[in-house]
């Protein structure tokens, strides 16, 4: 399985790492077009426009402060560099970071037919000693 760092800097599906994952600019497949998994049931919702003004907002507002202090401009011109850049590393990023959302969720989703199980990886639960059954409901 590829790792869901490299399938999202590609934009490919999580399972192959080969069929596309977009559509249009965001827009999610129905299914993948060389393995044919179904990207119907992994929602990124906002998760990823909210990652990205969190961490824009933290690195383009001390840009800001530094342009104002730093040089001797205009009022605007440390708003407008900015602005420019969270722009255009929110275009930048977008799809990679929604893709690395679909990405995580396929790799940790349990129960959903993904067929990666937990997603914890040891094979065994971690509630009930390592190998004894739980008991009955």
């Amino acid at each position: 399985m590829p790792s869901p760092l490299s399938t999202a800097l590609a934009c490919r599906c999580p399972r192959c790492g080969e069929g596309r994952l977009f559509e249009g600019f965001v827009t999610v497949r129905a299914r993948c077009d060389h393995c044919g998994l179904d990207f119907s049931d992994h929602d990124t919702g906002d998760g990823p426009a909210v990652f990205l003004i969190f961490i824009l907002g933290a690195l383009c507002v001390p840009l800001a402060l530094w342009i104002n202090a730093a040089f001797e401009v205009a009022f605007w011109v440390p708003a407008v560099v900015a602005g420019a850049a969270a722009l255009g590393l929110t275009f930048a990023l977008l799809r990679p970071s929604k893709a690395y959302i679909i990405a995580l969720n396929y790799r940790h989703r349990s129960g959903s037919g993904s067929g990666t199980g937990t997603g914890s990886g040891t094979g065994s639960g971690s509630d009930n000693g390592g190998g004894a059954a739980p008991p009955p409901a």
